[in-house]
């Protein structure tokens, strides 16, 4: 079955821009010209067949590898020379070589990869390996593309020769320039070469009394370029071993031509085949760039094409927003109405270049998951088809094409109509327009059409055939949305557009007061429907706002849910450690204070003993009822809002506090007096007292607030000190064992503050010792620097008495 396209749906759907963009990122000059004759292929088997080639090149693509095409030329006419026994310069015999040697490097990188692309290792077999060949004509070429002294053994003695010939005539030409008597007679002392013989100025006054040969004159004729009679014999020398030379270097180039001229026929199908591997690369690139997929199509009969975007419009690097189009069930025509340009040609083109480019074996911009039948045939009649010389108006032509596209549409055509019959009476357009549309639907064509006219729109209501889309306008905005429909009409909008290009307020609502009373029921329904949809629109991305904040709010309970457990089991561990601790020094002491009372004969020893025993087993006592409220005051779940005024408990002082500013992922909170800190909220969680009242009476209230200003002032609770610990450049666990000397030694020397400067690098190794502080017995509390302190970039400790 062969495809039918014509040239006017080419034009109308831009498929030459697409194979332009392919040329362009192709490497080779055949590769570009086998992109831009790209055919379209008959059967479905031909079409699976190349885009698995094309899936093999995206394989390589996406591995970031590419053949080694670079410097290759098109030499299939200099290649065509040589059969006819002509021969080739030697910057083509160059380019030769550089071509035999990229056919043996691109083999030998398919050939490593040959089992992830045997299709195009396949292709590659046709390149022929003329290695010695390439080596050869490497050998007798210097890089500035000389023919090197190595061509032949011939050509070296030639040059050998002419290279001690021109040594002799500069050696002797040195001599006579030294001679005083003879340079009193030359206008310059040097000599040069004309017309390949060497030759001195001499002053035209002397002319008789130098003996030799003129080969030239100055413009002036006052100096003339005469080769001395004594060189006369060297300089025919000097010809004969140049031309021997010549002859060397013909014999040299006639050699290695007649070498391509015999493997021309296996060199130009290599080159055939470097300029289908250029091509598969440049689909790769194409579809990386397009972002394509390639859609089910074998046997597919509906149309389904997820987040379509328009091949064009993404190769012009626009922003483009993605619709699905589908065509499922009984539907066979898709109805696409709305504002102007709103994007229902964008929408009608977007389908029929996806299905242009799918014949073509190129992958189209949509997503997995979408199906395109393989149309045998593609009619389109986009834009204005007014032809003058024929005398045809804009309908008349219009109708014209709609009469060709009957003629030839059947099954397996796509069909694309932009504004079906607006170019005259709406009534008599509108029945035009059903008529055309119900002789293409029962050829059993696939038909895709625009249109502002309401009977249009109706026929989905009356023929399932029939499937209504719209794009979409916002009022609000007064600007089409370019989103894309399915299963509902849409209005024309054509006031609201008229209003944003600029026709005036007072001729804008004069026209909405004519188009209430004039329009018919559809346009009213349609009006009242599109409101409705926009209510539901807005509530529709409330309710998803609403279901991502809960989503997020879900994420976070778990991660404290996380952190309680883990908060949990540190505790309990804690605690067993403690009562361990507690039960080891009880007993320590309770064998000690029995054994001072089976010593002791005094009873008021035994007296005081006792009472030891009695206060050591209160003490124990009381211990372990601290460290059960401790374990069993665990961090409850943060709280759902955190907001200014919050009255809340941070886990790191272990005591509530204030919410006094509030940033995303942190939070500034009261930290005893006047003193702040900038904590993690993840740190924040429920309180454990109730927030103190404030003043009941203002007078009270302002004196308090003169003292908290007062008191802001003030110092710190916990200030810097010169009692400071280094731990920059360290990791953390040297780090760790360094801060607890530190605090060990602190804690002898009874001092109450201390500074750990520990720098910000990644913020690893601030964040383990503040971690390992939050756990410290040795700690009050802790909190970063200020600004005048050293930042962030040391902690400020304040050590328990």
């Amino acid at each position: 079955m062969t495809v039918q396209i014509s040239q006017r749906t080419l034009e109308d759907l831009g498929f030459a821009d697409v194979l332009r963009a392919l040329a362009q990122r192709c490497r080779t000059e055949p590769g570009r010209e086998r992109a831009l004759a790209r055919p379209f292929l008959d059967s479905a088997e031909e079409v699976t067949e190349a885009l698995a080639l094309v899936a093999e090149a995206r394989t390589l693509s996406q591995e970031q590898f590419s053949l080694p095409l670079g410097g290759v030329t098109d030499l299939r006419i200099a290649l065509g020379h040589t059969t006819k026994g002509g021969v080739l310069e030697p910057r083509q015999l160059i380019d030769s070589a550089q071509l035999l040697l990229a056919f043996i490097n691109s083999r030998e990188a398919l050939e490593d990869r040959r089992e992830r692309v045997p299709r195009m290792m396949e292709i590659a077999r046709q390149m022929p390996l003329l290695e010695s060949l390439a080596r050869r004509i490497d050998q007798c070429f210097e890089p500035d593309g000389e023919i090197s002294d190595r061509a032949s053994p011939a050509l070296r003695e030639a040059r050998d020769r002419t290279r001690g010939l021109h040594r002799r005539i500069k050696s002797r030409l040195d001599e006579m320039l030294h001679d005083e008597g003879f340079v009193s007679k030359l206008r310059e002392n040097y000599y040069s070469v004309r017309n390949g013989r060497y030759v001195v100025p001499v002053v035209s006054n002397y002319r008789s009394e130098v003996d030799g040969i003129v080969h030239n004159a100055s413009q002036t004729g006052q100096t003339l370029f005469m080769e001395p009679q004594v060189m006369v014999s060297l300089g025919n020398d000097l010809a004969i071993a140049q031309s021997e030379v010549a002859e060397e270097e013909l014999k040299v180039l006639q050699e290695l031509s007649g070498h391509l001229g015999r493997e021309a026929d296996r060199i130009l199908e290599g080159l055939a085949a470097v300029a289908e591997l250029d091509e598969l690369e440049a689909v790769a690139l194409l579809s990386a760039d397009l972002d394509a997929n390639t859609p089910a199509f074998d046997g597919v009969r509906e149309l389904e094409l997820r987040l379509l975007r328009h091949p064009r419009l993404v190769l012009k690097d626009m922003d483009v927003v993605a619709n699905d189009v589908a065509l499922t069930g009984e539907a066979r025509s898709l109805v696409v109405s709305g504002p102007n340009a709103g994007g229902k040609t964008v929408t009608l083109t977007g389908v029929g270049l996806c299905a242009l480019m799918l014949r073509s074996a190129l992958p189209i911009p949509v997503a997995e998951g979408s199906r395109m039948p393989l149309y045998r045939s593609v009619h389109s009649t986009v834009g204005d088809a007014q032809d003058l010389t024929q005398g045809l108006s804009t309908f008349s032509a219009h109708v014209v094409m709609l009469r060709d596209i009957i003629g030839v549409a059947g099954e397996g055509s796509l069909v694309l109509i932009d504004e079906i019959a607006a170019d005259t009476d709406p009534r008599e357009g509108a029945a035009i327009a059903v008529a055309v549309l119900e002789e293409l639907l029962q050829k059993d064509a696939v038909v895709l059409v625009t249109t502002h006219l309401e009977e249009l729109k109706a026929l989905a209501h009356m023929d399932r055939r029939f499937l209504n889309a719209r794009v979409g306008f916002d009022a609000k905005k007064m600007a089409p949305t370019y989103r894309l429909q399915i299963g509902a009409a849409g209005q024309s909008s054509a006031i609201e557009v008229a209003a944003r290009v600029g026709l005036p307020a007072r001729v804008c609502e004069r026209a909405r007061e004519l188009s209430v009373n004039a329009g018919g029921p559809l346009t009213k329904a349609l009006a009242a429907a599109e409101d409705e949809r926009r209510k539901l629109n807005e509530e529709l991305e409330k309710a998803r706002v609403a279901a991502r904040e809960a989503e997020a709010l879900r994420a976070e309970l778990e991660k404290q849910k996380v952190a309680f457990e883990r908060e949990r089991k540190g505790r309990m561990m804690q605690f067993n450690d403690d009562v361990h601790a507690a039960t080891e020094l009880a007993t320590t002491e309770v064998r000690e204070l029995l054994a001072k009372l089976r010593t002791s004969q005094n009873e008021k020893a035994l007296s005081e003993a006792r009472a030891q025993l009695q206060q050591r087993a209160e003490e124990a006592q009381k211990r372990s009822q601290a460290a059960k409220a401790e374990l069993f005051q665990v961090e409850a779940p943060a709280p759902a809002t955190l907001k200014v005024g919050a009255w809340v408990h941070h886990s790191g002082l272990g005591r509530d506090v204030e919410i006094l500013e509030l940033s995303e992922g942190s939070a500034v909170v009261s930290a005893g007096g006047a003193m702040k800190m900038r904590v993690p909220t993840t740190e924040l969680s429920g309180s454990r007292t109730r927030k103190p009242q404030q003043a009941r009476f203002p007078e009270r209230a302002k004196q308090e607030a003169v003292l908290k200003r007062a008191a802001s002032a003030a110092p710190a609770e916990v200030e810097a000190t010169n009692f400071r610990c280094d731990v920059r450049g360290h990791r953390a666990d040297e780090a760790l064992t360094e801060v607890e000397a530190f605090l060990d030694a602190g804690m002898r020397q009874g001092e109450e503050a201390a500074v750990i400067i520990h720098g910000h690098g990644t913020g690893a190794l601030k964040q383990a010792i503040r971690d390992y502080l939050a756990a410290s017995p040795y700690i009050r509390m802790f909190r970063p620097g200020e600004s005048h302190e050293g930042g962030d970039g040391v902690t400020i400790v304040a050590l328990r008495s």
